[in-house]
């Protein structure tokens, strides 16, 4: 009877330490890598040799325009504000125009009156050349026929140019948008007088938002390596996850020296995107590309290890860490690339390293 117990015992555990050995051999990894070890595959990227600067937007020249008058007067009505959206040549305010009217109707009765005059001095002057050929009016008759008639056709003219400046007057009282763009600024109110001076008065700033550029200011130990036509990207506080694209358009020769560092403006010209909208000002945080490597094998730079001067990754075999020699090449910011020793789609560790179980 107790062979039969001692038998049936047997038969129960085999199956339990089978068991047992199957589930310690599913979670191999979990018992020999430590708590929180993270694994990557090694993959293929693209990296890129970056230098880093802050910029900010800035409008491209002739795209922020301060509209003033050139005119004197009272304005009379406004017709924006602050955030509309304007058309080239779309009326921004307008000035009082009686004053200018008045003038502009006495240059009128004043070229009327010069035309009758010319028109009587040209008569005279064709009598007076008749008499002058009858020998019946002396030379000097018609030597001042002559030059009433002139003097008639100069008046006429002298009226004409008086006529037309007081029309550009009256025009000057409308002020009008040079360019398309958003209304920025508003500086004059309605009922205002204002004053046309050698520094005409603003009425409006216009920006066009459509045509802006980036300003990136590059620390004088890395503009030597920036260059023409060099890929850039940026980023603002506004859209912290989108990168706008663009290039390198220009480098000023001249620094700018802002809390005793040295930098340079590097230009970036970009496509101002149709799903949001930069404005002038923005601060941005700028990469700009030096060289690129594409598609290359790599891991993580943490995931690479040096020691007795070889370079070294822990790859992930049987749920354990293996010591793996690798050769490595170009790197960014948070990847180096993997020349050899390594294939893609191994794993390995990252960060703090565990005790190698082996060299391959």
């Amino acid at each position: 009877m107790k062979s039969q117990w001692l038998g049936f015992g047997v038969a129960l555990a085999v199956p339990t330490v089978v068991g047992a050995w199957l589930v310690l051999g599913r979670d191999s990894r979990a018992a020999s890598l430590p708590a929180g070890q993270e694994v990557v595959r090694a993959g293929r990227r693209n990296l890129d040799s970056v230098v880093k600067a802050t910029g900010v937007v800035r409008p491209v020249v002739g795209a922020e325009v301060k509209v003033g008058s050139r005119a004197s007067g009272v304005v009379e009505r406004l017709y924006v504000r602050v955030g509309d959206h304007v058309e080239r040549g779309q009326l921004l305010a307008a000035l009082d125009t009686r004053e200018l009217a008045a003038r502009r109707d006495q240059a009128a009765a004043a070229l009327a009156a010069a035309r009758v005059g010319a028109t009587y001095a040209r008569a005279e002057r064709e009598r007076t050349r008749g008499l002058g050929a009858a020998r019946v009016a002396a030379q000097r008759e018609v030597e001042l026929a002559e030059r009433g008639a002139d003097l008639g056709a100069a008046e006429v003219a002298q009226a004409t140019a008086n006529l037309t400046l007081t029309q550009v007057e009256l025009d000057q009282a409308r002020i009008v948008a040079p360019i398309a763009g958003v209304v920025a600024s508003v500086a004059t109110q309605e009922g205002e007088t204002v004053s046309a001076t050698l520094a005409a008065p603003t009425f409006v700033t216009i920006v066009d938002l459509t045509r802006l550029e980036l300003w990136a200011y590059v620390d004088e130990t890395d503009i030597g390596r920036i260059e023409l036509n060099q890929t850039a990207s940026f980023s603002v506080d506004a859209y912290p996850d989108v990168d706008f694209d663009g290039e390198v358009a220009a480098i000023y020769p001249k620094a700018e020296i802002r809390d005793n560092v040295v930098d340079y403006v590097v230009v970036v010209r970009f496509t101002p995107p149709r799903d949001r909208t930069l404005r002038p000002e923005m601060t941005a945080s700028v990469r700009i590309v030096l060289a690129r490597r594409a598609d290359v094998l790599a891991v993580p730079r943490r995931a690479v290890r040096r020691e007795g001067g070889r370079t070294f990754v822990l790859c992930s075999e049987a749920g354990r860490p293996v010591q793996r020699f690798v050769r490595t090449g170009a790197r960014d910011e948070t990847h180096v690339e993997i020349l050899d020793g390594l294939h893609g789609g191994e794993e390995v560790l990252v960060g703090d390293a565990p005790s190698p179980g082996g060299a391959g």
